[in-house]
């Protein structure tokens, strides 16, 4: 078996190839890090990855896997820890989409629970071992604001981001006394690719005025994921009325607000 450096180190960010996964990249490159970077097939992953070593002289991978499939992620994550040292996760995969339920396919169900709630899960509890090896590691997973309140015409996506919020506090609260720390943020919308651009605009003024810069997002919460922030809150404001507004009166004006997507 290889024999793995266990002095270089990489911090792994899914979802890589565009929008807040491939800001997450840059801003960890840029201090110093060597990068796994992880994405779908066929998402300019490679020239991302040459543009983050032109740019910063560190080492960076990347690799292809679609994690809507147990035997890709499987796969990956064991090559991963028989081959390098990890000492950062960053967990920005996910899926999701505006549909009635009733027009929904079992695939497109299916592939949202997936990647965003069993891929994430098995992903980081595979990588824990490797994490563990180093004297300080760090877990950062993205959730949404969506957590906060259920919405029609999304009904699965935001019950899957709901998962992510509440793993990643319980299991930081278990890590409290190792060398992993676990944080969460909470983000709202941000035009990560055409297809989501497109669907914010459709929300209307209230769509475009929580939407959120990718780069200042990951630079944010990189900064306080590295101070061992469990919570990191992202959108104060949208939190707030989240937390403040009582479900009969949220449910249905974000579901009126996403209806326009459908």
């Amino acid at each position: 078996m290889k024999k793995i450096d266990s002095k270089t180190t990489y911090a792994v960010v899914t979802g890589a190839s565009q929008g807040l996964g491939k800001a997450f990249a840059f801003s960890l490159a840029k201090r110093s890090h060597n990068i796994i970077l992880i994405s779908l097939p066929n998402q300019k992953l490679k020239e991302v990855a040459n543009h983050i070593k032109a740019l910063y002289g560190v080492k960076v991978l990347y690799f292809e896997a679609d994690f809507s499939s147990d035997e890709n992620m499987f796969s990956l994550v064991n090559f991963l820890n028989k081959n390098y040292a990890i000492d950062i996760l960053i967990n920005n995969a996910g899926t999701g989409g505006t549909k009635k339920i009733e027009d929904a396919s079992f695939n497109y169900l299916n592939t949202i629970i997936q990647v965003n709630v069993k891929a994430t899960t098995l992903f980081t509890h595979q990588l824990l071992p490797n994490l563990k090896r180093h004297k300080k590691s760090y877990i950062l997973n993205v959730s949404s604001i969506a957590a906060f309140s259920p919405i029609g015409y999304k009904t699965v996506y935001p019950a899957s981001k709901a998962f992510i919020h509440s793993f990643s506090i319980g299991l930081s609260e278990e890590l409290r006394n190792s060398n992993i720390t676990v944080s969460v943020i909470n983000p709202g919308a941000m035009k990560t690719n055409p297809e989501i651009t497109a669907r914010i605009e459709k929300q209307g003024f209230l769509g475009k005025l929580t939407l959120l810069e990718p780069e200042k997002v990951a630079e944010y919460s990189i900064n306080k994921m590295f101070r061992g922030t469990t919570f990191i809150l992202i959108n104060p404001l949208s939190w707030l009325l989240s937390k403040l507004l009582p479900n009969w009166i949220k449910v249905p004006m974000m579901t009126k607000i996403v209806k326009r997507e459908a």
